[in-house]
């Protein structure tokens, strides 16, 4: 399986970031690591979160495009 362009975000960030976004988001590391391997979809208000927080680096788009392609 080929990374989601959100893990290979993280691959270029700094030690701590998922730590840091989780709590941006509030919501717990788990939850996060879930999302950014594909095993969870965020809502569509956590993917624009999400989106503004990478800078759209990754796209509301990448993590649900069933709701925004």
């Amino acid at each position: 399986m080929e990374p989601t362009k959100f893990a290979q975000y993280f691959l270029s960030q700094p030690h701590g970031s998922k730590a840091k976004m989780a709590a941006s988001l509030g919501v717990t590391r788990t939850w996060l690591s879930q999302v950014i391997y594909a095993r969870k979809k965020p809502s569509a208000e956590m993917a624009v979160a999400i989106e503004r927080l990478t800078g759209s680096a990754v796209t509301r788009a990448d993590l649900r495009p069933d709701l925004y392609l």
